[in-house]
Formats: structure tokens, C-alpha cells, sequence
């Protein structure tokens, strides 16, 4: 009797435990931002985005280039290399909670700014 309680304990774990481990965790998603935009104005588009911790941000170039994206304080999530060609992109993924300016260098004083909210 005690062989067949261990028996069906053991094969109720297993069951139990199996929902855990089939649940995916939230996959992280990619935020496209154009640079420049569609009218040609000198902008990011959107401007500001909200995402979440692990999520990814895609830079494609739109209109107007050359476009770069400097993120203030964060030479890892910047991308100073000119990009010219439409359609061209690069991406960043945020890791960390918090708030990132960011810039065009060529096209700053214009306006081209915009800005990453991580939750």
C-alpha cells in the first residue's frame, strides 16, 4: 500500500510540475521607430514609446538621412555609425527600467529627438 501511495505521489508531482515548466514567460517584443518621417519632417516616429524590461527597439530609416541614434548617458544603446539608405536599421534591447533620451547627432538642432519609457 505504501509503494503504491509513493507511486501515485510521485506521478501527481509530475503532473503538477509540468504546468510549471510548459507556461512560456511573456516574449519580449521589438518597438519599430522610424527616422524620419513619412511627410519628410525631421522627426522620430513615433517620438516616445513605452515598452518593457527586454523588449527591443528597432531604428529604421525612413526619410532625410543620414540618421543616427544617440542614447544620452548609454554608449551601449547607442548607435553613432550614419545610416543612409532607407530601410536600413539597427536595434538596442532595454534591459533596465527607466526613462532614455535619445537624438539624431546630424539632425539634433532641428528637433530629431525622441524617447524610450521602460517599465
Amino acid at each position: 500500500m505504501a509503494k503504491q501511495l509513493g507511486l501515485l505521489l510521485a506521478g501527481l508531482c509530475l503532473v503538477v510540475s509540468s504546468f510549471f515548466l510548459s507556461v512560456n514567460p511573456a516574449a519580449a517584443e521589438t518597438v519599430k521607430i522610424k527616422m524620419g518621417s513619412d511627410a519628410g519632417a525631421l522627426q522620430f516616429d513615433p517620438a516616445t514609446v513605452t515598452i518593457k524590461a527586454g523588449d527591443t527597439v528597432q531604428w529604421v530609416n525612413n526619410k532625410l538621412s543620414p540618421h543616427n541614434v544617440v542614447v544620452e548617458g548609454s554608449d551601449a544603446l547607442s548607435h553613432k555609425a550614419l545610416l543612409f539608405s532607407p530601410g536600413e536599421s539597427f536595434e538596442s534591447t532595454f534591459t533596465e527600467p527607466g526613462e532614455y533620451s535619445y537624438y539624431c547627432e546630424p539632425h539634433r538642432g532641428a528637433g530629431m529627438v525622441g524617447k524610450v519609457v521602460v517599465q
